[in-house]
């Protein structure tokens, strides 16, 4: 019996690496002769790097870049065997780089992105996966074009600082001097959200409170990302403003489609792809996946969704098990999942289901292969 263990993270509580694991301990247990094949995944944020890494093979570099306030932090981004650099914008402008009362949207920036960029590029690296999930900033990817060598100027032609508050001014932006091996460079950028850059729907108004934005600053960022599109579109000739996905990541994904002429891509598609997910499922038994909580959000491009839609196509079962399944998710049953399992044992805390994630991943994937495996009995009595 074959089995491809293929869940997210669970967030606070255990790295997708550990979930896969503990999965694995409890198929082990009902089944000690079944062939696993571990294939933790992410969807294209935080831990893409190490999934990748841990499923195809390469490295992790390391490169000393600022972090969104521009202090000196250890930033890293993955080599795959092939060559790709695959750079998680959350290692250099995460939100987890900047405790709660230091947040300051107006001053922080998305330099460190393409100092890693800028490392790859220096080292002949040219084809580049960029995951946009967790950003600090909302800086609509100033900061990143910046360290790659794009220069800003108000209307008298002085040099404005490359954060939104420095931008307040923008009247042009020289992308002359880019690093000439960006033109060489193909740029896949995960993308897993159609927000475009500005208004109601844009990346300030929806994303900006959980980074430090306040209701009054939102018109004012607004404006300023509205105001670098303008220019954008005057100086290199692309329109930004209304492209679906540039407002991922505080606008990121508008510097990388407007400017870097990167192709926006779907994250877990992305990553399955690169990780053969299609030829590593095709003849398994069963999946197991899961995450932290299995809700609406589910659907909209992440691991969960991703690896039951995949697997549907092979005729493959899916056990999805999670922390938490609402009501709501019962529609995944239609997209590949066969059953939907909630880990916890019972009526209990947060903080104790978060405690004990591991025992109760081993516990449930023991259970559900058991469960299979008296299917399979009783289909051949």
């Amino acid at each position: 019996m074959k089995v491809v263990i293929s869940p997210d993270s669970y967030k606070g509580s255990l790295s997708a690496q550990d979930a896969a694991a503990s999965i694995a301990k409890g198929v082990k247990r009902a089944c000690p002769d079944a062939e696993l094949d571990l294939l933790p995944i992410a969807d294209g944020g935080e831990g893409t790097v190490d999934c990748l890494l841990a499923a195809v093979g390469g490295q992790k570099v390391w490169v000393k870049v600022p972090d969104p306030l521009g202090r000196t932090i250890d930033g890293f981004y993955g080599l795959l065997p092939d060559g790709t650099a695959v750079i998680e914008v959350a290692a250099a402008a995460g939100l987890g780089l900047i405790a709660e009362n230091e947040r300051e949207v107006m001053r922080e920036n998305t330099a460190g992105v393409g100092e890693l960029i800028r490392h790859a590029l220096d080292h002949g690296r040219t084809s580049f996966v960029i995951g946009l999930g967790g950003s600090a900033t909302n800086d609509a990817g100033i900061g990143m074009l910046y360290s790659l060598g794009a220069r800003f100027y108000d209307a008298s032609g002085h040099e404005l600082t490359p954060t939104p508050a420095g931008c307040r001014n923008l009247a042009h932006v020289d992308v002359t001097n880019l690093h000439p091996a960006l033109a060489n460079a193909r740029i896949r950028v995960a993308c897993d959200v159609s927000n475009p850059l500005c208004g109601p729907t844009g990346a300030t108004a929806v994303y900006g409170p959980q980074k430090g934005v306040t209701t009054e600053m939102i018109p004012v960022l607004d404006g300023i990302l509205a105001q670098f599109a303008r220019v954008v579109e005057h100086d290199v000739g692309i329109s930004i403003k209304d492209t679906p996905g540039a407002g991922a990541a505080g606008g990121l994904g508008a510097a990388s489609v407007g400017v870097l002429q990167a192709e926006l891509v779907r994250g877990i598609d992305l990553v399955l792809d690169i990780t053969s997910f299609d030829q590593r499922v095709s003849d398994a038994d069963f999946v197991m996946t899961g995450e932290g909580r299995t809700d609406v959000q589910t659907f909209h491009g992440k691991v969960v969704f991703g690896v039951a839609v995949r697997a549907k196509a092979h005729g493959v079962p899916v056990f999805c098990l999670s922390g938490c399944v609402t009501e709501d998710a019962a529609s995944l049953y239609q997209h590949g999942i066969t059953v939907l399992l909630s880990i916890a044992p019972g009526p209990i805390s947060l903080a104790e289901s978060m405690q004990s994630t591991k025992a109760y991943l081993t516990r449930v994937a023991e259970a559900a292969t058991r469960a299979f495996l008296a299917g399979r009995l009783s289909q051949r009595a």
